[in-house]
C-alpha cells in the first residue's frame, strides 16, 4: 500500500472567503514504512495572510513573493498523490482547500481530490480512539510519545513527518523492541519510538512445522478434546 501523509498551510480558515493554500507538505509511506520521499512546495497566494494565520504558522506575505503561483505546481503534486492513500489530520479542512484550488483551475468540471486519491482523517480516528480527550496533533505526541520538541510553529512538512509517526503508533505500527520505559542502554528515560525498517532489509525467514510437529499438535487436541467432552473450539 503506498500512502501520502499530507499537511498545508493557508492564508486563513475558510477557502470560501477566498483563502488559499501557501504551503503543501507529504511524506511518503510505502507498505507502513517511510522512503524517503517527500513533497514540499511554498506557494504565492496572490493574495495576503491574515494575521490570527501567520501567528500559527509564521510565515510572511514577503517570504512567498517569489514563491510559484498554485496553477505552476498543481501537474506536480498531482503527480505524487495520484493512486496513494491521503493520512489527514482534519482531512475535510486540507481537502476542501485543495478541492477549491483545483476548482479556480478548471475551464469546465472541475475535479476533486477524491478522483486521485483515497483519504483516511486521523482526526476522526483520534476521537474513536480517545473519545473526550483532546486529540489535535500535540496531545497525541503526548500521548503516544512523539517527540515535537521542534514545533514552536506550524510546518506543512514538519506536521506531516510528526503525524506519520503518530499515524503509525496509532494504527499498530512498529515501534522499538524494548521493555516499556527502558532505552538502547537500559536507562528509564526514553519513550517508544517509531523504528525505521531498512527498504534493503532481507525478508523474515518463515519456519513451517514439520510432519511429526503437527502429528503431536494433533494428538494434544485429541487430548483436550476427549477431556473437555468435545467442547474444543480449535477444530472447528
Amino acid at each position: 500500500m503506498r500512502q501520502v501523509v499530507l499537511d498545508t498551510e493557508t492564508t486563513g480558515l475558510e477557502h470560501s472567503q477566498g483563502h488559499r493554500i501557501i504551503e503543501i507538505g507529504g511524506v511518503e509511506l510505502v507498505d507502513r514504512k517511510l522512503t524517503g520521499r517527500h513533497y514540499h512546495q511554498y506557494i504565492n497566494p496572490q493574495r495576503e495572510i491574515d494575521a490570527g494565520a501567520m501567528e500559527v504558522h509564521g510565515i510572511s506575505n514577503e517570504s512567498l513573493l517569489d514563491k510559484p503561483v498554485f496553477s505552476a505546481i498543481a501537474e506536480d503534486f498531482l503527480e505524487f498523490v495520484t493512486g496513494a492513500e491521503l493520512v489527514i489530520h482534519n482531512a475535510p479542512f486540507d481537502i476542501g482547500f485543495l478541492d477549491s484550488e483545483y476548482k479556480l483551475l478548471a475551464a469546465s468540471k472541475p475535479k476533486t481530490m477524491g478522483d486521485y486519491c483515497s483519504v483516511v482523517d486521523t482526526l476522526t480516528m483520534a476521537r474513536k480512539m480517545h473519545p473526550g480527550q483532546r486529540n489535535n496533533l500535540d496531545a497525541l505526541c503526548q500521548r503516544y510519545g512523539v517527540d515535537n520538541s521542534q514545533r514552536d510553529l506550524h510546518g506543512a512538512l514538519l506536521d506531516a513527518e510528526i503525524l506519520a509517526d503518530v499515524y503509525l503508533l496509532m494504527t499498530g505500527g512498529q515501534t522499538n523492541l524494548l521493555l516499556a520505559g527502558e532505552d538502547k542502554k537500559g536507562d528509564s528515560s526514553a519513550s517508544n519510538e517509531i523504528r525505521r525498517l531498512s527498504p534493503t532489509r532481507a525478508p523474515l525467514r518463515v519456519i513451517t512445522a514439520s510432519g511429526e510437529e503437527l502429528e503431536q499438535h494433533q494428538r494434544r487436541l485429541d487430548v483436550i478434546d476427549k477431556a473437555s467432552g468435545g467442547q474444543l473450539l480449535w477444530p472447528r
